[in-house]
């Protein structure tokens, strides 16, 4: 869950271009949607709609435009100093939106139901996973956006800036390519 994925390194992204406060919204929609991931694929969700071929593939097309879109704008992002105070954080929504359309979210929580069983029901099972897997959810995204809040410093200089910003959408497309891939 924790390990460089979409979600996880645009919140990278987020907090060093604007902050944990500024990205707090940013944050909630990512774990919201990935909590939506989660109870999708605890309910069996996930096997109704990728067992529809159409469906499946244009679910993914959508993925992939939206992550290469937010990687384009995170690479394109201007340095720190040059940004206005007016300029908007990415939004609750967004975050929802991508919490939701990660694959590397879907693929980890998905093996996850497969792999290992905390009971012998399936919906005790599926409850006690959603349990442990939402606070992890949530510390693992915060952790996220903090550390990349601890690059804001690095990112006041031009060369720098482009050069960590290009290094995220790269790392971002990377990680949803060998999710899809996976």
């Amino acid at each position: 869950m924790g390990s460089p994925g979409p979600a996880t390194i645009s919140l990278t992204a987020a907090g060093s271009a604007y902050g944990v406060r500024r990205s707090f919204a940013y944050l909630a929609g990512i774990i919201v949607g990935t909590t939506i991931v989660l109870v999708a694929v605890a309910t069996g969700i996930t096997a109704t709609l990728l067992a529809v071929p159409a469906l499946r593939a244009f679910l993914i097309v959508i993925s992939a435009a939206y992550i290469l879109w937010l990687a384009y704008h995170i690479a394109t992002a201007p340095p720190l100093a040059a940004h206005a105070v007016a300029k908007h954080a990415p939004s609750l929504v967004g975050g929802t939106l991508l919490g939701v359309a990660n694959p590397k979210a879907w693929v980890a929580i998905a093996a996850v139901f497969v792999s290992a069983h905390l009971s012998e029901t399936a919906t005790t099972d599926a409850a006690a996973k959603i349990t442990v897997l939402t606070p992890m959810i949530i510390l693992i995204c915060t952790a996220w956006l903090i550390a990349g809040a601890s690059l804001t410093r690095l990112l006041r200089d031009p060369p720098r800036a482009r050069m960590i910003n290009t290094a995220l959408a790269v790392a971002l497309v990377g990680a949803t390519a060998l999710a899809v891939l996976h």
